[in-house]
């Protein structure tokens, strides 16, 4: 049934001829690397990987042993084709170097090995989030070569490990999704040219951080939580299961709001997810397929990083419901005092040039 469909190999090699066609084979070792993931984590306990690593990682953050597994799995796989000048990972203090066996390219690959993997222990679905970016020349990557904003970003995808493996992609035409075809071992395009709906009555957040969440996010929040009673005037469902990976790819398939807002529970943390590993890639994703991707006071691919690993607010999902937690922000600010247009809704285009 499978004979004929559009394989994840086929589909990269098409989309990358000419500019990038390294990238193409580079996104094929990523792939690579999701599928060794994937059977890692099918196998839950049975794979004698499940607890702790007795580790802290750079994020200050407790190891499992599966992150560093899945960390290992990016880096082998990926280290030596020839496309890459160096990695950055989550799981990583500094860049990673590319061993001096294998011959360098230009390219640079940022990654969060396993998203959600606190969840990874109770069964409940974790992944892998990907972006790439190009240095002008080959040759060893420094870290300022990452410290570029998300709209340089060449491509960008995250794997969900889940009742089945998938694979959700962009590299500048669109968001497309793929499958694991556990019999073949082949990715194939199940869900062309994905659509985020304008609109939604869905909305994802975590409510226990609700006191120490900025104005416009409890007002937001609230005129939800109010439902048809309140002025919103129509119910709204909440979801929230601490996985960003999860949280995005239901939002891909039908439409929603996933909220990781700045808060005051921890000065030095005022925003929680990590630009390079995890904003930057899921807000390209999401514009490419209609939606929009905010810090609240701001498009995320605009953000310039200055750190490695550093953290900022996201808001993301369905147009509408961005754009109006985006004018909150604006009228708590000044006061609503001036004309609210946001930027994200200013005329550009989704796709790259």
């Amino acid at each position: 049934m499978l004979f004929g469909r559009t394989t994840l190999s086929k589909f990269v090699i098409e989309q990358t001829r000419g500019q990038h066609s390294e990238m193409g084979a580079l996104l094929i070792d990523v792939a690579a690397a999701v599928k060794s993931i994937s059977a890692l984590v099918g196998k839950g306990a049975l794979s004698g990987v499940a607890g702790s690593a007795a580790a802290i990682n750079v994020q200050g953050e407790e190891q499992k042993k599966i992150d560093v597994l899945a960390n290992e799995a990016f880096l082998r796989h990926c280290e030596w084709g020839g496309q890459l000048a160096g990695m950055a990972s989550e799981e990583l203090e500094e860049p990673f170097r590319i061993p001096d066996d294998y011959p360098r390219g230009r390219y640079l690959l940022v990654f969060d090995p396993l998203d959600g993997s606190s969840n990874s222990d109770v069964n409940v679905s974790v992944g892998s989030i990907f972006s790439i970016l190009a240095r002008s020349t080959a040759g060893a990557a420094q870290k300022p070569d990452f410290l570029r904003p998300g709209h340089e970003q060449l491509a960008a995808g995250y794997a969900i490990y889940g009742p089945a493996t998938m694979l959700v992609l962009t590299v500048g035409t669109g968001t497309h999704g793929f499958t694991l075809d556990r019999e073949s071992g082949n990715f194939i395009l199940t869900h062309p040219a994905i659509r985020i709906p304008a609109a939604t009555r869905e909305f994802a957040i975590n409510t226990s951080n609700e006191r120490f969440w900025e104005p416009p996010v409890q007002r937001y929040v609230g005129e939800c939580k109010a439902g048809s009673s309140g002025i919103r005037g129509v119910d709204f469902n909440m979801r929230w299961i601490a996985s960003m990976v999860a949280e995005v790819h239901r939002i891909l398939m039908r439409g929603g709001i996933f909220m990781y807002p700045r808060d005051n529970k921890d000065p030095a943390k005022p925003g929680r997810l990590r630009l390079l590993y995890e904003a930057n890639p899921m807000a390209m994703l999401v514009e490419q397929a209609g939606g929009a991707a905010s810090t609240g006071r701001g498009r995320i691919l605009d953000v310039v990083p200055d750190a490695l690993h550093q953290r900022l607010p996201v808001i993301l999902g369905s147009r509408e419901e961005v754009e109006r937690l985006e004018r909150y922000h604006h009228e708590y600010d000044t006061g609503a005092d001036r004309p609210f247009v946001s930027p994200l809704f200013a005329e550009r285009s989704l796709f790259r040039d």
